[in-house]
């Protein structure tokens, strides 16, 4: 069943201005559920963790339902989900944890698609432990992945590469699931930055294979807040930067200070939203979860399939308005026939019009985006727009409409012939 954009609207309170938010790339708005489910723990249930009390039992209660619903959000166990500030926090400590594992003559892979957060952590990892970093590249005519570089780096054994699920920059997603069979064929840990990926279709961390896996919950309509998968046997193994006398268990030793229990209440309600969305417009997947006795993971892969039909209709209208303009130059993928390799995000260049410039008139109309380089630091450079003022970035999530795409287009005709 098709989204019913007038109800799914209803619950983002910010969609109820004229603005048009189409810099969802680099945060989404917050759905209704995560603000009421953060405001009723923050004046019901405040407390501190592990307490005799009956607000502390709440908070603990509620991080334990919060955990349950990022595991089924990510196809995982509780104890496999770590909770952190954000991706770029949670993938710095993992890092160091990971630290004694490597030394002079070991490498690591990243690749040159990737946004910094899953780049610079593991530059410094392979700095501070003397070991080698091998890049690979992408096809800068269609914004993909390539494949036969990955498999050059994996000939020489690396120990970890690390891989994003969709560019934030480009849109592309990549094969994940064949890029970490690949990768374990070679003996490496595969580390997916999930970030971008979340709000547009359904993860499954163990179809995947992968050994870890990031992501933010303030990327798909939740709250500042990260989430890490580890394989319950690697952060059983891996050592804990922790204070004494913390919880040894997986995956407390992770996480580190007090939690953010507001956090963890918005994050149950953001994943609250998502399983009413899949009830409510979702088709029965394909392939049943095997292990849900809540069917909740049910409900979030009917959601993911109802975002991902939406947002491809999204995605050709996108890209139909942008080709129509003058000068225009779109990046990444822009085969409509292949669209399913892509999310709804595209970077473009108008011309000679500095992509601020552009930024700055879409503000003018209402219509919000991000221009640069979006810490997509090594992808902008392999283009050679870093010194140009990289490229004018528009992403729609499932609260987009058609009429959002429109005024884009309209704006961009008065913009390109000023």
């Amino acid at each position: 069943m098709a989204l019913d954009l007038e109800r799914v609207r209803h619950q983002f309170p910010a969609l109820a201005g004229n603005a048009v938010f189409l810099d969802n790339p680099g945060g989404t708005q917050v759905v209704k559920n995560c603000l009421d489910r953060m405001l009723d723990y923050l004046i019901e249930a405040n407390a501190n963790h592990d307490g005799a009390f009956k607000t502390s039992r709440e908070s603990d209660a509620l991080a334990a339902r919060a955990r349950q619903a990022a595991a089924d959000f990510l196809n995982a166990r509780p104890e496999e989900v770590v909770f952190g500030a954000n991706m770029t926090t949670l993938t710095f400590h993992l890092s160091r944890s990971l630290a004694p594992r490597l030394g002079p003559g070991d490498s690591l892979v990243v690749t040159r698609l990737d946004h910094d957060a899953n780049i610079s952590p593991w530059l410094l990892l392979a700095r501070d432990r003397g070991a080698e970093i091998l890049w690979v590249d992408f096809h800068p005519e269609d914004g993909t992945l390539d494949l036969a570089d990955l498999d050059r780096a994996l000939e020489k054994k690396p120990k970890l590469i690390a891989v994003g699920y969709a560019s934030n920059a480009l849109g592309t997603i990549n094969p994940v699931a064949d890029i970490a069979a690949r990768a374990r064929a070679a003996g490496a840990l595969v580390f997916v930055d999930a970030v971008h990926y979340a709000p547009h279709g359904p993860i499954d961390a163990a179809a995947l294979g992968c050994d870890f896996l990031a992501c933010s919950a303030y990327k798909f309509f939740g709250p500042h807040l990260g989430l890490l998968y580890g394989r319950r046997e690697l952060l059983e193994e891996l050592p804990a930067y922790k204070v004494r006398p913390a919880d040894d268990r997986v995956p407390f030793r992770f996480e580190t200070g007090t939690p953010n229990f507001e956090a963890l209440a918005g994050l149950l309600g953001t994943i609250e939203y998502l399983e009413e969305l899949g009830t409510r417009f979702g088709e029965d997947p394909e392939a049943e979860p095997a292990d849900d006795p809540s069917g909740r993971k049910r409900k979030l892969r009917r959601a993911a399939a109802a975002v991902r039909a939406h947002e491809r209709t999204l995605a050709a209208a996108m890209f139909e308005t942008l080709q129509a303009i003058p000068s225009m130059k779109i990046f990444g993928l822009t085969d409509p026939a292949r669209f399913d390799e892509r999310v709804a995000t595209f970077s473009f260049r108008l011309g000679d019009v500095p992509p601020r410039r552009i930024a700055e008139e879409l503000d003018r109309d209402g219509i919000y985006a991000w221009d640069g380089h979006y810490y997509a630091l090594e992808t902008v450079r392999r283009l050679g727009l870093e010194d140009k003022g990289g490229m004018l970035r528009v992403g729609a999530v499932h609260y987009n409409t058609l009429e959002d795409i429109a005024r884009l287009g309209r704006s961009l005709a008065r913009i390109a012939k000023a």
